[in-house]
């Protein structure tokens, strides 16, 4: 081999390892300059997220209104006419599917139908919490339908504190009256309800159906007003 061509080889050998030794130390220490805050588990994490998530509403499942749940869910085809779907208080897209009637609307939202999911594709939703929807929908659009009302009793008519206040107590009122948390009658406590109970139990729905301190109109609770007293009641009767 010729003394030219053996310094190009020995050019090109050096030239190699001094590239492979950078590759090598970049390798090494290529984590070292990334910001250990945006490479924790909960930053990767809230990256990977959906851009979009349904949450229907903070009421407990099965007590919520046709509106939060069209506000949650329905909204993003129902509030644009997407897919097909009939636009919200358009009387005119609305007209020939109330004409169907009540059982083909609710029966049509529960099991899916053309491009719409059963359940408008929120599969938490209960049969009631899907039809008050259709009924809210329908309304504004010219129909006269009404939604189920939330806790099962008739809107307007006495509930049975022992069935349907329990219920309610359970699911809503717990929240501050199950440890007596920001100044809350704890249930139970018969000392807690006797100054608050001198008033008799009209009144006390009264006071708490306007709200009072801390607990906002109704403890929050989305239902009818015959509703609230049943759980009014039931907390009452169990303080005796």
């Amino acid at each position: 081999m010729a003394p030219g061509q053996i310094i190009k080889v020995l050019v090109g050998v050096v030239v190699g390892l001094v590239v492979a030794i950078w590759l090598l130390a970049k390798l090494a220490t290529g984590g070292y300059n990334v910001d250990a805050e945006v490479m924790t588990k909960e930053a990767v994490a809230a990256r990977l997220k959906p851009v979009g998530e349904a949450k229907v509403s903070d009421a407990p499942p099965g007590m919520r209104t046709g509106e939060q749940v069209f506000k949650a869910i329905c909204i993003s085809c129902h509030g644009q006419g997407l897919a097909g779907s009939p636009k919200f208080g358009d009387a005119a897209a609305w007209g020939a599917r109330i004409a169907k009637g009540w059982d083909v609307l609710t029966q049509h939202a529960l099991q899916g139908f053309n491009a719409m999911p059963a359940k408008g594709g929120a599969a938490d939703l209960t049969d009631d919490e899907v039809k008050r929807a259709v009924a809210y929908m329908g309304n504004a659009g010219g129909g006269k339908f009404t939604e189920p009302p939330v806790g099962g009793a008739a809107a307007g008519a006495a509930a049975d504190p022992a069935v349907v206040g329990k219920k309610i107590y359970e699911s809503v009122c717990v929240a501050c009256h199950g440890s007596g948390a920001a100044g809350a009658p704890k249930f139970g406590d018969k000392a807690a309800w006797a100054e608050r109970t001198k008033v008799g139990l009209d009144e006390v729905v009264k006071i708490a159906t306007k709200g009072l301190n801390a607990m906002p109109p109704k403890g929050g609770f989305g239902g009818s007003d015959a509703e609230f007293r049943a759980a009014v009641e039931y907390m009452v009767n169990n303080a005796k």
